[in-house]
């Protein structure tokens, strides 16, 4: 009990905010697999997810609309959608280690032994088997209790609170915007950089070499600024050797301000 006690008091340090009814934190971190006896006595975080994702969805659209004052709707719209999908929200949640103190119905459970194991005792592969069948390891189940984390804040302590969590969560979002556009879209984001200095044709990605059978060919693609290498990257169409050889591209750089200085000294000669 002081060990579940220690890591809720750890959890909501991280989120930066201390629960005044600690039993909205207890229904913010069941899921909706919990044993039938956990679930009676809290009920399951399905509601407060639904709460806490419009609270989220508005709060990043105001944030987005003063930040980004020139953007039209449909931009806006695919800026908000990078910063809450899934995998994005997930990531966030995994940041505050969510999954270890979620109530489902595996957690503090014993794995059953397979045929050839003794009673109370497991193997490695069991265990593992074990590990990835837990809701608590999860994409979804972790995008889902943020998401109710949220909303149980707002009901503990109003929209202030829940503006700062979110906040706090997400951090500068210009910047957690150019992280993320650059790992969906490196070519996109290769382009942002390049054009104002050079236009919008400066860049060009040459195919270098091509390896293997008709069926089962490997591209390499050099993506040149005139005439300057700025990355090669490998893969089984031209379109994933490009993105390769852009994602490379921008990994010589450590900022943006790096990035911009570099590409301004590259010029046609």
């Amino acid at each position: 009990m002081k060990e579940q006690a220690s890591a809720l008091d750890a959890l909501q340090r991280r989120l930066g905010h201390n629960f005044r009814d600690p039993a909205l934190l207890a229904l913010a971190l069941t899921h909706p697999a919990a044993a039938e006896a956990e679930a009676e006595a809290t009920g399951n975080n399905q509601r407060l997810e639904f709460l806490g994702d419009a609270i989220l969805q508005a709060v990043l659209s105001h944030e987005l609309y003063q930040l980004f004052p020139d953007d039209r709707e449909g931009d806006l719209t695919t800026k908000r959608s990078l910063l809450v999908r899934g995998s994005s929200l997930a990531a966030l949640a995994r940041s505050l280690d969510l999954g270890p103190n979620l109530i489902t119905s595996r957690r503090g459970s014993t794995p059953k032994p397979q045929p050839g194991e003794e009673e109370g005792t497991t193997s490695p592969a069991t265990k593992a088997e074990s590990i990835r069948h837990d809701p608590a390891q999860t994409d979804s189940a972790n995008e889902d209790a943020l998401e109710a984390l949220i909303g149980a804040v707002f009901l503990d302590a109003g929209p202030t609170a829940a503006r700062r969590v979110i906040h706090r969560l997400f951090g500068d979002l210009a910047d957690r915007l150019r992280h993320l556009t650059s790992a969906d879209n490196p070519k996109g984001r290769l382009q942002e950089l390049v054009q104002p200095l050079h236009g919008n044709d400066a860049l060009a990605y040459v195919v270098t070499a091509t390896r293997g059978r008709p069926h089962d060919r490997e591209f390499e693609i050099e993506v040149r600024l005139h005439g300057h290498t700025l990355g090669k990257g490998t893969g089984l169409s031209k379109k994933e050797a490009g993105e390769d050889a852009a994602r490379r591209a921008l990994e010589r750089w450590s900022d943006e301000q790096t990035a911009r200085a570099e590409i301004a000294a590259l010029t046609a000669g």
